[in-house]
């Protein structure tokens, strides 16, 4: 009910936040009676774009607790919540970002993740399963990682090229649901509005390109686990990293069972071959381990 409701919130935060800057900009509709205005479609689309990035960048932490169940650690009651507290507070130092807030998500698997709006203000999360299996130098190595992930301002950037993509998406399939729409309108309807055919094949080319863009946000997003992995071996050592994603690469040859929603922030997900590579957010371990390794 929890994330019904936080889904609810989030997409009436959008359309506020957008409706908003729209008429502070004073943009009207696109669509005229002499066709599509192009300047206007685009304010539109990038407001919209833009606005469902960053909202759900800005409820990143939120989310993440209600997806993961993380629980966070105030005071420390166990000899481990502690160690867990020191070494986040020892890297975060390290890496020049301010104190992450620091919990534990109840999960069999191995994996952490990380996210928050900003390099100061993030949240660093380990799973159970991690804590009780990796050695404290592996799991500090995951630790230097996720840290990389925030010192790299990785979320901010991950939200801007998502809402660059989400801008041209929406403008593309508008455009292609006007011009389908005007190729079946028939001569005598006359000019003005569009028809159902607009609306139907600006819903299509959006699932079509939003796909294909996809592909240019899970490059990004295996790029930034590679330099990721790099500022683990910084931050800890290039010795504990590839210990760490060996152990992880010996733990699991089935997909991660970190939500869906969060999969991209997890140190691993499942591994895929082919073309459905193109859209994972993370690259193949063997390959991780290897980039390390010829550093």
């Amino acid at each position: 009910m929890k994330r019904i409701l936080l889904f609810l919130a989030t997409n009436m935060a959008v359309i506020l936040l957008a409706s908003v800057t729209l008429n502070i900009l004073g943009v009207g509709s696109y669509l005229t009676s002499e066709g599509l205005n192009l300047s206007s479609l685009l304010v539109f689309c990038a407001v919209f774009g833009f606005a469902g990035s960053f909202v759900s960048l800005l409820l990143s932490k939120t989310m993440a607790k209600m997806s993961t169940g993380t629980q966070i650690i105030d005071q420390p009651r166990t000899a481990q919540e502690r160690w867990l507290l020191d070494t986040v507070k020892e890297l975060s130092d390290k890496a020049g970002i301010g104190m992450p807030e620091v919990g534990i998500f109840n999960s069999p698997e191995s994996n952490a993740f990380a996210t928050g709006w900003n390099k100061n203000s993030a949240l660093v999360a380990v799973s159970q399963g991690l804590l009780d299996r990796f050695s404290p130098s592996e799991a500090r190595a995951v630790i230097g990682h996720e840290i990389g992930h925030v010192a790299n301002g990785d979320m901010v950037t991950l939200t801007l090229i998502q809402g660059v993509v989400n801008t041209f998406v929406m403008f593309f399939a508008r455009i292609v649901g006007y011009a389908v729409d005007s190729f079946l309108r028939r001569d005598d309807e006359g000019e003005g509005g569009v028809g159902i055919g607009f609306y139907i094949a600006t819903f299509i080319a959006e699932i079509i390109l939003g796909f294909l863009a996809s592909a240019i946000v899970m490059w990004f997003s295996r790029l930034r686990e590679f330099r990721a992995d790099e500022a683990g071996a910084e931050l800890a050592s290039r010795g504990d990293m590839i210990a760490a994603l060996e152990r992880l690469r010996s733990e699991y040859e089935a997909p991660s069972a970190m939500p869906a929603t969060m999969s991209a922030f997890g140190i691993r997900s499942g591994g895929k071959s082919g073309l459905t590579a193109l859209f994972t957010s993370h690259p193949p371990l063997d390959q991780r381990i290897e980039a390390l390794r010829n550093h």
